[in-house]
């Protein structure tokens, strides 16, 4: 019994030497080796782990630097939907603004298309609906406020288009307004009611009596389009140019006309020259504007009052 529980170990060291036995309990051999076994797995664990360790090493200071490099491109395009939102805020003040001036969002004018009056502010103070971003905003939250900027910054642009037309139509309008004086002289004779110079009786005077020497320039007012050049009764030598849109101007008493019917003109253009021709007590320009046939004042169209 007492050899299973133990085990001899012979040392022969030379041919010389005395042959050494060493006498092993059995348990102490299988606890060594169970030892040894147990110091393996735990290198082997501890190796597995030192390879795993120095990969993260390896491995981590590329992840922060595209981790700084992302919260950087994020910051950027932060400030980026910042600065868009804060221009379309006053590219909308701005839209309302001259819609307000021009009467453009009129319903009877038929071309509504936004607020004359500016709307209530949200709690962020923006008029479009954008709220600024956060600093610890989600990237999918980013990208759907610039989806949200970008339809916003469409319906501006439509809207800025509208309005660029108006003007460009505005722009012919102006230019069909007969804005300066024809000569320049004494006003004679106003517009309105008066004393007609032959007979004395109360006459309507649809013009302006504007004196001056005889073969004084008289120039366009505005642009248009010569429709008449010619004798007329007691205005002697007169020409007409209508300037569209229904306005229509009349010039008497001329020595001379320079321009001839369907002859386009441009405002400053010298078109005539003053004289005293039909029945005229002195040398004079008799000026008339007409929309749509009626006389008006010309005074009312005069920007250049001297």
């Amino acid at each position: 019994m007492s050899e299973n529980k133990s085990f001899t170990l012979i040392v022969v060291p030379d041919r010389h030497a005395e042959v050494k036995r060493f006498r092993l309990e059995k348990r102490w051999v299988i606890q060594a080796l169970a030892a040894v076994a147990v110091l393996v797995v735990i290198a082997g664990a501890l190796m597995v782990h030192y390879v795993t360790v120095v990969a993260s090493a390896r491995e981590n200071p590329a992840l922060r630097e595209e981790n700084l490099k992302l919260k950087s491109e994020l910051a950027v395009i932060r400030e980026q939907l910042d600065h868009i939102g804060g221009t379309l805020d006053r590219v909308e003040r701005f839209d309302q603004k001259l819609r307000a001036i021009t009467l453009l969002s009129d319903p009877q004018r038929n071309l509504a298309m936004g607020p004359t009056e500016a709307q209530p502010l949200p709690a962020g103070g923006e008029t479009n609906g954008f709220v600024r971003p956060k600093a610890s905003e989600a990237p999918q939250a980013l990208t759907q406020k610039l989806d949200k900027l970008s339809a916003e910054a469409t319906r501006q642009e439509q809207s800025l288009q509208e309005l660029q037309a108006y003007f460009q139509d505005q722009k012919s309008l102006l230019a069909s307004v007969p804005s300066v004086w024809p000569v320049r002289g004494w006003v004679t004779s106003d517009f309105g009611s008066r004393l007609d110079p032959y007979t004395s009786e109360r006459v309507m005077h649809a013009g302006l009596d504007i004196a001056g020497p005889h073969g004084k320039e008289v120039i366009a007012p505005s642009d248009g389009t010569v429709v008449f050049a010619g004798l007329e009764g007691g205005y002697g030598n007169v020409l007409v140019v209508d300037h569209g849109y229904g306005i229509k101007t009349r010039y008497g008493h001329l020595s001379s006309i320079n321009v001839k019917p369907g002859e386009k003109v441009k405002r400053g253009d010298m078109m005539a020259l003053l004289g005293n021709t039909g029945r005229s007590t002195g040398p004079h320009l008799h000026y008339e504007v007409r929309v749509n046939g009626i006389a008006q004042n010309p005074r009312k169209f005069i920007l250049d009052e001297w």
